[in-house]
């Protein structure tokens, strides 16, 4: 085991890793920013490192400056956490070069499964569910028009890196292809360095799940269920859940193995998210997988009993996994609210500033990964989400009526928060029935924007 771990990363994230360190008896460096100077995580981390301004690309970007404060501090490993260089296989192979371990997946394997095209074809061969598509990057236009005719309208041009959304172009029809086909690149490219994209068939009425992995440095590989993420807005979550609800426990565990010998095929070690879109006939398409640990990983630690972060960190130092397949077993139903700092009634403006008020709720079944307290000031430069809200419940039914409870008594102010959109998705009959696809949010604002106006 590791005697000392570098965190390059900030927020709840941070604070979750100190935890499961602590909990392992290693100790913890925390880098940070000018901006996150009075970050309460901070307190709780062993050692701190300011690692420039508060701009990204002058701080927790700058990999020349975290592997200088993780020499300096004897670090023996780095967890990026997720965002910031999560994914970035070259910030993992420079981790490696200078004898630091890097708790996430080889870089070998990140490059495989972090770009969509290689990563379509190995799940192929491991009999991965995936879209019909291009066979690779698509690179001259009668080929994409080829293709598009193929698979038939409406087809989605996609970027082969990174994710968020971005580089993504619904098409419709031949009109429009060419067109979306460099707009795409050109966000692509700015995006991640990276201007390939493929062609995928498009679902006009899908949900979004995913299923949670583990793999180690022996070769093993278990997954750990579901989870539903369907409830977003412009392909960013809001609202996730699991295991996820209404769809057939034998065609759930086929998918799941799927995925899990997808990620033992890339002789993966870490955690690792297998992304679905799954249609109204509950056909499974493959949409990516995440290298990274997830916003929504304390769903799956509520159903399973599972630390993953434990987990992550074991296996990166060499040991095998806890749990074998069979150890893994379902327990009830989660839900996670991703509390952001925006404003929902003004098109999700950020809301940067002092929070004078925190008061989180408590309760059985309830569990709040926040880095905030009262007194805290949001600064502009990163990610608004301050807090993740979870419940857990005997089934759906009460893990609603949890998450409902909770929000009520979760009081932060005066910045605005999405906890009042929360709760109002939450008696959303689509989402009670689970009868929704990842565009009602999109619906159901539409709807109260037209009411109000």
């Amino acid at each position: 085991m590791f005697s000392r771990i570098l965190i390059a990363n900030r927020g709840e994230i941070a604070l979750r890793i100190i935890r499961a360190a602590r909990e392992l008896g290693v100790e913890t460096v925390c880098v940070y920013s000018e901006a996150d100077r009075d970050g309460p995580w901070l307190e709780q981390a062993d050692r701190k490192v300011c690692i420039g301004p508060g701009p990204s690309p002058e701080s927790y970007l700058r990999i020349d400056r975290i592997i200088a404060a993780a020499e300096t501090t004897q670090a023996d490993a780095i967890h990026p956490g997720y965002g910031f260089l999560a994914e970035n296989a070259h910030f993992a192979e420079v981790c490696l070069d200078c004898q630091i371990a890097f708790i996430g997946p080889s870089p070998e394997a990140m490059s495989l499964l972090g770009d969509k095209v290689s990563c379509r074809a190995m799940a192929k061969k491991s009999g991965t569910p995936i879209f019909p598509g291009s066979p690779g990057e698509i690179e001259e236009e009668d080929e994409a028009i080829s293709v598009a005719e193929t698979i038939g309208y409406p087809v989605i041009v996609k970027a082969a890196a990174g994710g968020g959304g971005r580089g993504m172009r619904i098409v419709r029809d031949e009109s429009e292809l060419i067109a979306a086909l460099e707009s795409a690149r050109q966000e692509a490219q700015a995006a991640f360095g990276n201007g390939a994209v493929y062609i995928e068939k498009f679902l006009e009425h899908a949900r979004h799940v995913e299923v949670q992995c583990l793999g180690d440095q022996h070769g093993n590989a278990i997954h750990l269920y579901n989870r539903d993420c369907t409830s977003q807005r412009r392909h960013q979550k809001l609202i996730e859940e699991g295991p996820a609800p209404h769809i057939d426990p034998a065609l759930r565990d086929e998918v799941c193995e799927s995925a899990a010998r997808l990620i033992q095929a890339a002789k993966y070690c870490g955690a690792a998210t297998c992304e679905f879109l799954m249609d109204r006939d509950h056909n499974f398409y493959m949409l990516e997988v995440n290298t990274r640990i997830q916003v929504e990983h304390p769903v799956t630690e509520m159903i399973t009993g599972v630390d993953l972060v434990k987990e992550m960190i074991r296996c990166a130092a060499g040991e095998k996994l806890s749990y074998k397949q069979s150890d893994v077993k379902l327990s009830g139903h989660s839900i996670e609210c991703r509390v952001n700092a925006e404003d929902p009634d003004r098109g999700f403006m950020p809301q940067p500033g002092n929070v004078e008020t925190f008061n989180a709720p408590g309760g059985l079944g309830v569990r709040v990964d926040s880095h905030v307290r009262s007194g805290y000031r949001v600064p502009p430069n990163y990610d608004s989400m301050i807090a993740k809200l979870i419940v857990h419940g005997r089934d759906r039914t009460e893990a609603i009526a949890r998450m409902k409870s909770a929000i009520d008594e979760f009081k932060i102010g005066p910045i605005k928060t999405t906890l009042p959109l929360h709760r109002r998705l939450l008696e959303c009959e689509q989402f009670v029935n689970a009868d929704f696809d990842i565009h009602y949010v999109e619906r159901l604002l539409e709807r109260e924007e037209q009411v109000t106006s």
